[in-house]
């Protein structure tokens, strides 16, 4: 190689980039300001006008007459015990559906994994309208009864009660739990389930003993997203057709699309969006944690 090639090499390497001049500060501002303009604006006008009566002015009125009606309280009320209702309804399913796809070999696990991750993309009101082609007044399973029996109509009528929206959240939010779980039992290592099946426990030891343990930031995670999904789930309830389900997201379309009253809708609202962010906040930590 010739001696100016190589003498080049290093005059190359050393020569210093050139700087912009801008500070650091001038990239973030756009990303920033877009993301206040989208979402903090249209937020700010939401706390707005929940402290804003229809008589003008600035008062703090409407939170005291909505959070003292018994519509609240009762959407409220109805609104947590389904969340939860819900969420442990995902947690027992879903780490059994999980336990059986992870750990029971049977033909076409592989594929049934893989639909997990397609179910997610799902909307919710699809679950519950092919819920409402089977169990619906008019569905499969009252069109099977009333042609076997000859009655006027089937037995089937649960979907337009709290149960059904019960059903058709479990159902919907269910994957939801089982896509973390089959990622930790994925990174299980096998050798201790081998280890303890030799030593003779049986399974149900081995799923306590060994499985359970390593599942538990996983569940978790998962229970907490459904936890935080279910709060401000508003599809499922209104595709069911349940009118004596009156949940958060259902009494802020009934203030504000119904009734026109626009500060009680964004005073629920307002609560709405304080009980999903600090759950969110809990979701996240427990996100973290179950990571590291």
């Amino acid at each position: 190689m010739p001696v100016s090639s190589v003498s080049a090499a290093p005059a190359l390497r050393e020569v210093p980039r050139p700087r912009s001049g801008a500070p650091g500060w001038v990239w973030v501002l756009p990303p920033v300001a877009l993301l206040a303009c989208v979402f903090l604006y249209p937020l700010v006008l939401v706390v707005q006008q929940s402290v804003t009566p229809d008589e003008g002015g600035t008062s703090l009125a409407p939170y005291a007459e909505v959070l003292a009606s018994a519509s609240f309280r009762q959407a409220l009320t109805t609104t947590v015990w389904l969340a939860l209702g819900s969420t442990a309804g995902c947690l027992v399913l879903g780490l059994v559906l999980a336990l059986v796809i992870a750990f029971v070999p049977f033909p076409g696990a592989k594929a049934v994994a893989k639909f997990v991750d397609v179910f997610l993309s799902f909307p919710s009101f699809l679950i519950t309208l092919a819920l409402l082609f089977v169990y619906g007044n008019a569905g499969m399973a009252n069109g099977i009864w009333t042609g076997v029996t000859g009655g006027a109509e089937g037995p089937f009528h649960f979907l337009t009660t709290p149960w059904g929206v019960l059903l058709a959240e479990i159902t919907y939010f269910t994957p939801f739990v089982m896509r973390p779980l089959l990622a930790a039992f994925s990174q299980l290592d096998t050798a201790q389930l081998e280890v303890a099946s030799s030593l003779g426990a049986r399974p149900a030891r081995i799923v306590r003993r060994v499985i359970l343990p390593e599942a538990l930031p996983a569940l978790a995670a998962g229970g907490s997203l459904v936890l935080v999904l279910c709060l401000n789930e508003f599809g499922i309830v209104l595709f069911t057709g349940a009118k004596d389900v009156t949940t958060l997201p259902m009494l802020v379309y009934s203030k504000a699309i119904l009734e026109s009253d626009y500060p009680a809708a964004c005073v629920v609202a307002v609560v709405n969006i304080a009980l999903s962010v600090g759950l969110y906040g809990l979701y996240r930590v427990v996100s973290c944690r179950a990571g590291a």
